[in-house]
């Protein structure tokens, strides 16, 4: 394939990567720890937790759950914010031999209990705020060991237990909940003490995470990537910021802002494992949506990189006191998760001085494919160039390429592609081409210099600040409520969001109202697959076998 984007590449960045330098992520983690040890890793809260120190308890933790009896490969599951355990419990997984397996906290029971039964976890580490949501559902899966942590458990004595205090008891964000076999946090730490790790041989073709994503089918699929594939795309990271990471920054320290969740998948390769491999500080946000509060903590660093979403850079431009803050050190802000909007970008830019480099990437690879250069000076309003190692194809319904300019379904090969959806083959068939490049579902235009623009989505998925909603799980649940007689869902556009989902029903019940759904809908789904709208319909629009036509109703919102 003539790759004639690298004629656009900035200087200092390589055309290919070379991700065998690392046998596995764990080779990775492990020459980290040596080489920054006395370096802070992450702050949470004002606590720090040097590089030496997450050796140490990633290394205990790892040989708790090894005395557990869990085999290579066995499924660990994580399900908590940005929080100082959470680097603690993935380098313990991964150097146990184990696989992470990444879940929103903010889960349903319904959603929780597929993901745990489809990932077939053995093991999950939760924060006691949502153990609640596992305790309703854990008899139905093959969990046998739960480890169960609080806000404060790695904040210090006196500090941990005023968290604690506030947490459970004036802010009572900790519900009631019975989990007879579950461990605390600092009792395993405890009892882990006297275990040593063992070694374990681990391999690129060793799978490191399950990352679970929507589909079409409207099941959560875990998007299978091996130690290569989250390796690669460190390093394909890590090249493409060379040009904006100077040598004094390296030495010096580089601080990262991780505020997005590091259980997607964006958060967990560009801030906390290049992060790693950089010897960088974390500063970990756990609830980003309270402003005010994100504002405070970005007050007291030198922020260097900045990955975000565009909700996230519109929230920070719509507080007062984030245009007196400090923004010398900013180099890199990296958009990504969702389309960033011009509007946001220029105003980004006009406060911080530090251009939006809007970037693309899925689940699927690990996340990132493509990217604007961090050289830029303004936006672009592109999702970029194919990253190092990363070839960009634009296909026809018949899977050929399109002649540059036309449009046709974005597909994407190299070393971090997925190697298929867990244990679903046949929806892996689905999105791999005989020659292995992952069809996306996005519809893009690419130009004669590399760069592709996004003009639609093949798929109906909605993507609501970041996050995949895919309309046949929307509508399959509300399609059980006894009100409903059918339903069909779409993405409207929503200044916050992106996109928000509308939901269009058909009653069985004509006493049903727009407050009895959605309060059916705040049961059923987390919090950004919730519908914003709704509206009864008489019928829905369909075809003469009787599929209902959500484009339609797309080009109705549309019209009007």
């Amino acid at each position: 394939m003539d790759k004639f984007w690298l004629q656009s590449y900035p200087p200092g960045v390589p055309a290919e990567i070379d991700f065998t330098q690392y046998q596995s992520l764990v080779q990775l983690l492990e020459q980290a720890f040596r080489d920054y040890a006395a370096r802070n890793a992450y702050v949470c809260m004002d606590k720090f937790l040097t590089y030496g120190e997450l050796d140490e308890l990633s290394r205990k933790v790892g040989a708790w759950l090894q005395s557990k009896g869990l085999s290579k490969g066995a499924r660990v599951a994580v399900m908590m914010p940005n929080v100082l355990q959470y680097p603690v419990a993935m380098a313990a997984i991964l150097r146990a031999g184990y696989t992470v397996v990444n879940v929103n906290p903010l889960y349903t029971p319904r959603e929780l209990e597929h993901q745990l039964k489809d990932s077939g976890a053995e093991a999950i580490f939760i924060l006691e705020n949502f153990a609640h949501t596992l305790a309703q559902i854990v008899d139905k899966t093959v969990v046998k060991q739960v480890i169960v942590a609080s806000m404060g458990d790695m904040l210090g004595g006196l500090k941990g237990s005023i968290v604690n205090f506030v947490v459970r008891n004036v802010k009572k964000m900790v519900p009631a909940f019975s989990l007879p076999n579950a461990i605390r946090f600092k009792q395993m730490l405890s009892e882990a003490s006297r275990l040593s790790l063992q070694p374990v041989s681990i391999g690129h073709d060793d799978i490191a995470f399950l990352q679970y994503t929507g589909g079409t089918t409207g099941v959560s699929k875990g998007a299978t990537l091996t130690q290569r594939n989250v390796l690669a795309n460190i390093l394909q990271n890590e090249a493409w910021l060379q040009p904006a990471v100077t040598p004094e920054l390296e030495k010096e320290q580089m601080t990262i802002v991780c505020a997005l969740p590091l259980y997607h998948i964006f958060a967990l390769t560009v801030c906390s494992l290049l992060g790693t491999r950089k010897g960088a500080l974390n500063i970990l946000i756990p609830n980003p949506r309270d402003i005010p509060g994100f504002v405070k903590e970005l007050s007291k660093y030198k922020v260097n990189l900045f990955p975000a979403v565009n909700t996230l850079y519109n929230g920070l431009l719509n507080n007062p006191d984030f245009a007196k803050l400090d923004f010398s050190g900013y180099r890199i802000c990296s958009g990504g998760g969702m389309a960033v909007q011009k509007a946001v970008a220029d105003k980004w830019l006009q406060v911080t001085g530090c251009p939006i480099a809007e970037g693309y990437g899925l689940s699927e690879t690990s996340p990132v494919a493509t990217g604007n250069p961090v050289t830029t000076k303004e936006f672009s309003g592109t999702i970029g160039l194919p990253i190092p190692s990363t070839e960009i194809a634009i296909l026809d319904d018949d899977g050929n390429p399109v002649p540059l300019g036309q449009p046709g379904e974005i597909a994407i090969r190299g070393p971090q592609v997925m190697s298929g959806y867990w244990n679903r083959p046949d929806e892996t068939a689905k999105v791999m081409t005989a020659d292995g490049f992952f069809k996306s579902g996005d519809v893009g235009i690419m130009d004669a210099r590399g760069y592709t623009t996004i003009v639609d989505r093949k798929k109906d998925m909605i993507l609501v600040s970041g996050f995949n909603v895919y309309p046949n799980e929307i509508e399959g649940v509300v399609a059980m409520h006894p009100g409903v007689l059918e339903c069909a869902c779409i993405g409207v556009p929503d200044a916050n969001s992106g996109e928000a989902v509308k939901l269009f029903v058909v009653r069985k019940d004509p006493s049903l109202t727009v407050e009895a759904l959605m309060a059916y809908c705040k049961e059923q789904f987390t919090a950004y697959k919730k519908p914003k709208y709704i509206e009864f319909r008489l019928e829905l629009p369909k075809t003469n076998v009787g599929k209902i036509l959500r484009r339609e109703l797309r080009d109705e919102k549309k019209a009007a």
